[in-house]
């Protein structure tokens, strides 16, 4: 069935009603409604083909949080003064296990922000195949330039009053931007005072001496390559040879790059929220993780070892660089549709995305007219939520599991993604659109779920 005949069914237009209540009870809240008009635009096919999902209101539900949870978090700084700031936690769906997604302290968090990550959770954690459901949090707290002081007395008036909503059974938190080992460890040390008990399960992401996974803080850049690579073998390709352009320089960027050139290619840029590097040697992996995750400094310091590298104060920049593969790992909507023809124009063959819709609609609009192998994020960056979920399994069971046993586990979980996204779109008539084949996977792990649990 073509989309234009879907346009104008009687599906469509109830999918169309349910986007246009969501804009309504969610003004200005953009970045949410993107989430929403992607989601729900691939399901149109779905509500056609299963009328008993619009009769028991699934989309209804489903675009509607469980709960919102938005909280005052004080602390003082160096000098002695009060600081306040924003804290969330959206807890979206439940229907396949407890809430689980990651926690951002980034400038930019906002509600729209965190509803639409929660959103995403919801079905990037059921195309894993793990009984994880979906939820997101964070603040507007910046890290950067604050000391280790600053960010503890932060992180432990934070979970003060996040401790109340979490819970190994009930919702499992884990880092995203702003959030790392540093930050996962203060909040779980507040976590425990509080609660007087050791819930190893309660935050994924923890240190490997207390109830961390190994291959955790590799699995979200490993598994964006590994999606990448499925979409290549698909056609006949590698990434051998190839010259790759990753996006950011924080943990998914890194361990992306690094997979990537363990895959036979060369890595030319990649960048952070002030500007790129780019060098045409190919990029020095070990630089890059010491500078970013040892001495926290900025991704220009690089060019000091590095004098055939150049640097430019433009991060979006980084996209007219001619490339074959593309990772955008650094943030929301970092390629728009100029970006992305620009991308086309240089001969890009797929793009793998690392970050959280880092894509806009227009510019994903334009990879799919122009034949470009695409990779949704919802599906090429599960792979930290995945190995989340076998570290909350590997705390269940008080074991651990070899860094190899992990990423094996993760690779597995990769192909099979990709598998359901291809079956789903084929299925749905739209072969080849792995967007389409991700959304509709995962919501129908998730309504199949609420259907069997009545109106809740």
């Amino acid at each position: 069935m073509s989309t234009a005949v879907r346009q104008d069914s009687q599906a469509a237009r109830y999918v169309q009603s349910i986007y246009e209540t969501v804009v309504r009870r969610n003004p200005y809240e953009s970045e949410f409604h993107q989430a929403v008009k992607e989601i729900l635009d691939s399901l149109i096919p779905v509500v056609e083909k299963r009328p008993q999902l619009a009769e028991q209101g699934i989309l209804e539900r489903i675009v509607e949080p469980e709960r919102m949870v938005t909280f005052r978090v004080p602390w003082v700084d160096d000098r002695g003064k009060v600081q306040v700031n924003r804290g969330f936690r959206v807890q979206f769906n439940s229907a396949i296990g407890p809430y689980k997604g990651g926690l951002r302290f980034h400038p930019s968090v906002n509600a729209s922000i965190v509803k639409f990550l929660g959103f995403e959770q919801i079905f990037k954690n059921a195309l894993t195949g793990q009984a994880i459901g979906g939820g997101k949090g964070g603040s507007d707290f910046d890290p950067k330039g604050k000391s280790d002081g600053e960010i503890m007395r932060f992180a432990q008036s934070f979970m003060t009053e996040l401790y109340k909503y979490v819970g190994q059974d009930t919702d499992v938190p884990a880092g995203d931007i702003g959030v790392g080992a540093r930050e996962i460890g203060y909040l779980f040390g507040q976590y425990k005072r509080l609660r007087g008990a050791y819930e190893a399960g309660v935050l994924t992401g923890k240190g490997i001496g207390y109830g961390g996974s190994l291959a955790r803080k590799e699995a979200t850049g490993y598994g964006c390559v590994y999606f990448a690579n499925e979409m290549l073998q698909s056609k006949g390709l590698s990434f051998e040879g190839k010259k790759v352009v990753v996006s950011g320089s924080g943990n998914v960027s890194i361990y992306a790059m690094e997979k990537a050139v363990q895959f036979g290619a060369k890595v030319i840029a990649c960048s952070d929220s002030n500007g790129y590097v780019y060098d045409p040697h190919g990029i020095d992996v070990n630089t890059v993780k010491r500078l970013k995750e040892v001495e926290r400094r900025r991704i220009r310091d690089y060019i000091e070892e590095h004098p055939n590298a150049e640097y430019v104060e433009d991060c979006s920049g980084i996209w007219t660089l001619k490339c074959d593969i593309a990772l955008p790992c650094a943030t929301q909507n970092e390629i728009d549709e100029e970006a992305a023809e620009r991308l086309v124009a240089s001969g890009v063959v797929a793009v793998s995305e690392g970050a959280n819709m880092p894509s806009t609609l227009d510019a994903i609009d334009v990879f799919h007219r122009h034949g470009v192998l695409f990779g949704p994020a919802k599906a090429a960056n599960a792979g930290g939520v995945a190995v989340s979920a076998l570290e909350m399994a590997q705390n269940g069971m008080r074991t651990s599991w070899s860094f190899e046993e992990v990423d094996g586990k993760l690779h597995e979980i990769m192909r099979n993604i990709y598998r359901a996204s291809v079956r789903a779109a084929e299925v749905h008539g739209q072969p080849g659109n792995l967007l389409a084949g991700a959304n509709i996977a995962g919501f129908l792990r998730v309504a199949d779920a609420m259907l069997a649990q009545g109106v809740v």
